[in-house]
């Protein structure tokens, strides 16, 4: 085997070996060896698009996570992450060579390689999903892969442009964000410029000249307010290591864009920080700091009294340096800093031989499951995704309650948030805040330090406005539960109505029986699941029809081929557009397309527009006179009350018009009213002209609208 090291620099071998030697003296350095060899063998011949041997890259990859100072089976799992899926290696190969603990994490990191997190949203809610049963099994499969995802944007630059693009705003929306909800700040920093490096080169650059400009006129900012700080504490008599560094081009883009200032206004662009040897000594250079120099309202965080959930813990102010120059000071102990810097991975870390016991160092099975918590309510994959982001790319604010007991949320979080925080019983009868014993609104944003107080009401339910006011995922999924527990008998009567109303048109009756057999062929529990679901817009009646009665399914197609009903087009297939959706009676012209035949529009149809310089495509087509089966259907656009009965009293309104409604859909729910499409399947203009009157004149009925929708298929 050992003629297959020469595929690739052995020295790499030989620095991952010392690497590793130094924090981690007793570890198994021959399973090191075995796992290096068979990578370069596995992967012999295949190169990366920079030309370099492939095998270079899962080298690198373990010399990240060495850096880390992580366990021998992590750095094993870096060498072969990419063997099961890329070479002929299977499972069972690295099972039977290295054990069944590293061919899981090896499965693992292939598993969430395959996840294609920028696909459709329903498919990247399915996969980040995914992605957090991955993490609960095996933290570790998480570490392996964001250290890949780090190599490969430090090495970006050969892929192809578009491959580029895409890499990076996954970064940026997926990758990042995880690393900081990890409390690795470090590489969350590092991903989120990388990927700013390619998604806006100039932005990233014009940020650079400005810094090197600032350099110029006053000169090395960082080392002069460093000898201030260490002058300082040596006045004191505290001893601590002092660091300032500039902040990342993004974190300086992200402020500018937040705030709608130029790089000319930002301050705050410095960043310091004390590492010192007790928590005591954290708060007397935080006195030391604050009579220096005077503190900026509003930018003081304790996180060492309120750690973050990862572990985190400092303390963060910002204070008016030399020249009147904003920076942000971190105090933290060399224990709080280990745990910044590793966040939860900071869990397998080693220092000579021996697992570190690192007292603020998180327990990963501990931090999963209370973040697996968070999302547990979570009804379908698309709330998951919404609570998933929610609480992965937000910062934290800390607020009290009345008892002094710390809430922790989200930044942007609301009373409504902070009231479902404490339980959900009180979110739901909330009807009123104090904010600091003062009144507020509801959608108030709460802010670090704050007391907050819910006024609570019996009786009091969540209100359908309220999703718009809260952001955490918590209370977004408790109101929409308490919501559809709420409209449940509604949408049952409603959804009697609709389907009486369906089946009338056709001649049948909606009895117990028909609908417990419709909710049995569709695999839905009830009948009062099915009618609520007709009711809530999720299922159409032309479903129900189609599955108990096939023979009408035809009847009650949006599409209708018609031949009988249009004069010229007897022998030919044609379908209604959908973007006008004539009915007989109106003046209609025929269009036609290749491979589909023939289309009738009505003559004011918008697309007809785009259509009049190619007169070889139109044909002159009018409708039979006569009866019409009431089979065309059209969408009417209405606004309506929102209060009991009224939706189920239009829809017999419709039915008694010997009209059927074939689909309703909701586009806004409002405390005061429904906005509603409702698919009315009609005989002829004057049919359409009676159903549309008598809404018209109804009082419950604000706007009535046909909708022509140049953007349907035609």
């Amino acid at each position: 085997m050992d003629d297959v090291a020469t595929l690739v620099d052995p020295a790499d071998l030989t620095d991952l070996i010392a690497r590793i030697r130094a924090y981690h003296p007793t570890a198994d350095f021959d399973l090191v060896r075995r796992a290096y060899h068979y990578g370069a063998r596995m992967h012999e011949g295949q190169f990366r698009h920079s030309g370099e041997p492939y095998f270079t890259h899962p080298v690198a990859v373990a010399g990240i996570l060495a850096r880390q100072r992580l366990d021998d089976a992590t750095i094993v799992t870096a060498l072969l992450h990419d063997t099961v899926e890329d070479t002929r290696a299977s499972y069972e190969d690295v099972e039977r060579l290295f054990g069944t603990e590293i061919a899981d994490l090896v499965n693992g990191v292939t598993k969430l390689t395959q996840l294609q997190l920028t696909s459709t949203r329903s498919k990247q809610a399915e996969n980040f999903r995914k992605l957090f049963i991955a993490m609960s099994r095996d933290l570790r499969v998480i570490l392996v892969k964001l250290a890949d995802r780090l190599h490969n944007m430090r090495t970006i630059e050969s892929m192809r442009p578009e491959g580029q693009q895409r890499k990076a705003r996954e970064t940026m929306d997926i990758f990042a964000p995880l690393a900081g909800r990890m409390g690795m700040q470090w590489m969350r920093e590092e991903l989120e410029d990388l990927a700013f490096k390619v998604l806006n080169p100039d932005g990233r650059n014009s940020i650079i000249r400005r810094f090197i400009k600032l350099q110029r006129e006053a000169g090395n900012v960082i080392d002069k307010i460093t000898a201030d700080i260490r002058l300082e504490l040596d006045r004191a008599g505290i001893e601590g290591e002092v660091y300032g560094r500039a902040k990342k081009p993004f974190s300086i883009w992200r402020k500018m864009e937040e705030k709608k200032i130029g790089f000319s206004r930002l301050s705050d662009i410095y960043g310091f920080r004390i590492i010192v040897g007790t928590e005591s000594e954290c708060y007397a250079v935080l006195g030391v700091i604050h009579q220096r120099w005077r503190a900026v309202p509003d930018r003081f965080k304790d996180y060492i009294s309120q750690p973050k959930s990862n572990g985190y813990r400092s303390i963060h102010t910002t204070v008016s340096g030399r020249d009147g120059k904003r920076v942000e000071v971190q105090i933290r102990t060399r224990q709080m800093h280990e745990v910044a810097e590793a966040g939860v991975a900071a869990h397998w870390s080693y220092r000579d031989g021996q697992r570190v016991e690192n007292p603020f160092a998180v327990d990963p099975a501990r931090w999963v499951a209370m973040l697996s918590e968070q999302f547990e309510s979570a009804s379908d994959h698309e709330e998951f995704l919404e609570a998933v982001k929610l609480e992965m790319y937000q910062d934290q604010v800390f607020c009290f309650t009345p008892k002094g007991e710390v809430v922790k949320l989200p930044k942007g979080a609301t009373p409504l948030d902070f009231a479902y925080a404490i339980h959900t019983r009180i979110g739901e009868s909330c009807v009123g805040a104090k904010v600091d014993n003062l009144r507020v609104p509801l959608w108030t944003r709460l802010k670090n330090g704050q007391s907050c107080e819910i006024v609570t009401a019996e009786g009091q339910r969540p209100q359908p406005t309220w999703i718009d006011m809260v952001v955490t995922g918590r209370a977004k999924s408790a109101i929409r539960r308490a919501l559809r527990e709420e409209d449940r008998a509604r949408f049952i009567r409603l959804g009697l109505e609709l389907a009486r109303v369906a089946f009338d048109g056709v001649g049948k009756r909606a009895s117990d029986k028909a609908l417990r057999t419709a909710a049995r062929q569709l695999g839905i529990g009830s009948a009062d699941e099915l009618l609520a679901r007709i009711g809530s817009a999720e299922l159409d009646t032309r479903t129900v029809l189609g599955t108990l009665y096939p023979e009408l399914a035809q009847r009650q197609g949006d599409e209708i081929d018609a031949r009988a009903a249009i004069v010229g087009l007897e022998d030919q297939a044609f379908l209604r557009g959908q973007c006008c959706q004539p009915v007989p009676g109106e003046r209609i012209v025929g269009i036609t397309y290749r491979g589909q035949g023939v289309r009738i529009h009505a003559i004011d149809c918008p697309v007809l527009v785009e259509m009049e310089d190619q007169p070889e495509r139109w044909i002159d087509l009018h409708w039979h006179i006569g009866n019409h089966p009431a089979v065309h259907t059209v969408t009417f656009d209405m606004t309506i009350t929102n209060d009991a009965g009224v939706l189920g009293r239009l829809c017999t309104l419709i039915g008694s018009r010997k009209a059927n409604i074939s689909d309703l859909r909701f586009i806004e729910r409002k405390q005061d009213f429904f906005r509603v499409l409702i698919d009315i399947d009609l005989r002829s203009s004057e049919h359409m002209h009676a159903v549309w009157l008598a809404l018209e004149a109804d009082s419950d009925v604000a706007t009535i609208e046909r909708v022509r929708d140049p953007s349907r298929k035609p």
